[in-house]
């Protein structure tokens, strides 16, 4: 059924009629700390508010062993004995629309130290206009948003005229193995949509992510004679500020990228985590540091290793004791491919003429300097995915917040871009 000017009312006058509701549940799902290996209470919840709603919930264990051969997997040492994906799919007796995947993840980063938020992070707080804590914008606002998108449809006497599957995933922030596992699982659709918090933009082309890990040695002797020895710690310093070398190098090729030539400073290295040295008063035996890097969809990521094993491994045989004991170098977590957004006009079009109809205006396109699981859709299932959700400050970093009336504005969008995109049927 076509959409008239009456219904698109009714729809966002449902979605408002609900949000008091829908903020609680959000905050419901805030209060629950779901950094990885700790999600299962979280999809609990989650497949618990599928049943609710009538649909069919598939809760099932991730195995490596279905996933390390497929194109887009990560490698990941730690085992996934407490890695559950959950997907509510609504399937109706007689599909005559277009199919769509809702997809979020629930995993959300480390909250670090507590003393350093305003307010403790899994305890969230509404303060004008936001909601506060972890994982509130990145990214169980767009969940909740998708739940009550369809609730709003449903609620008018409206199901989709098409398979729709509501998918709540792990692993989004370190490799992105719980979409991969939707995908060999079977689930396809004719688009995906991915309210990751974009401020209400659309994404059309996201870098590659790559971690990895450097172990440097070192020659361990008394401080009294630090200079026989070999500091590890102070070896790793000068690979790391080598690799910033390259950061420049890597960021100069933009101006080749048609997509990330106007950005400032697209591809980012991060010494996210590092640790070495035993004893205030020994010269440090060994160092380990792990690295994020922005790889553009110009390069490859068997380039981008392949130049940054050979940065290191330079640097390392100007060294006198590096040149005999060259650092190693290990990846695991994320080898995301960058993704550039194609195939994608109608599915676009229709989600832009949502987003008019509620903010007034066009539907702006983006570029992101980070990574999301739009890329297994698009360059692993050949399906358009498209990124666009609710305004969020401070994701990954103290006092992260969604704004609501953004959350609300997308979730009217949503449910208006589903109710044209799939179609309608009474329910």
């Amino acid at each position: 059924m076509m959409l008239d000017s009456s219904l698109k009312t009714k729809i966002i006058d449902e979605v408002d009629r609900r949000f008091d509701d829908q903020t609680k549940v959000l905050a419901d799902l805030v209060k629950i700390p779901s950094t990885r290996f700790r999600e299962a209470p979280a999809q609990d919840m989650m497949a618990r508010l599928f049943k609710e709603d009538g649909l069919s919930v598939d809760r099932w264990q991730i195995k490596v062993d279905d996933l390390k051969h497929l194109p887009g997997y990560s490698p990941h040492s730690l085992d996934y004995d407490d890695a559950w994906n959950v997907v509510g799919a609504w399937r109706p007796s007689s599909p005559n629309g277009r199919s769509l995947i809702l997809n979020g993840h629930i995993d959300v980063v480390p909250e670090g130290p507590h003393d350093m938020w305003t307010r403790p992070p899994f305890e969230p707080a509404i303060k004008d206009g936001f909601m506060y804590g972890r994982g509130a914008g990145d990214m169980k606002a767009g969940l909740i948003l998708n739940l009550f998108a369809l609730r709003a449809l449903t609620a008018l006497g409206y199901k989709p005229a098409a398979d729709v599957y509501q998918q709540s995933v792990v692993e989004e922030e370190c490799t992105g193995n719980g979409a991969l596992a939707c995908l060999q699982r079977g689930y396809r659709a004719d688009a995906a949509l991915i309210p990751e918090p974009s401020g209400g933009t659309v994404t059309v082309a996201q870098v590659g992510v790559m971690w990895f890990q450097v172990k440097v040695t070192g020659h361990p002797v008394h401080v009294y004679k630090a200079d026989a020895g070999s500091n590890a710690i102070e070896s790793a310093f000068r690979l790391i500020q080598t690799l910033r070398a390259l950061e420049q190098t890597w960021n100069d090729k933009k101006v080749h990228d048609k997509h990330f030539c106007d950005h400032h400073h697209p591809v980012n290295f991060n010494v996210g985590k590092i640790a070495g040295g035993d004893w205030a008063s020994s010269v440090p035996a060994w160092c380990t540091f792990d690295m994020r890097v922005g790889v553009l969809p110009s390069q490859t990521l068997k380039e981008a290793r392949q130049e940054i094993e050979h940065v290191i491994r330079t640097a390392a045989t100007n060294d006198p004791f590096l040149g005999n004991n060259l650092p190693t170098v290990t990846w695991e977590g994320f080898q995301a491919e960058p993704f550039v957004l194609k195939g994608h006009e109608q599915v676009r079009s229709v989600l832009a003429e949502a987003h008019r109809t509620v903010f007034g205006g066009e539907l702006p396109d983006r570029t992101s300097t980070g990574t999301t699981d739009a890329r297994f859709f698009g360059l692993y299932a050949g399906l358009p995915a498209l990124v666009y959700g609710p305004q969020s400050d401070d994701i990954h970093g103290f006092d992260e917040r969604v704004n609501l009336e953004s959350v609300r504005k997308i979730t009217q969008a949503t449910a208006l871009f589903i109710a044209e995109w799939c179609g309608l049927q009474k329910a």
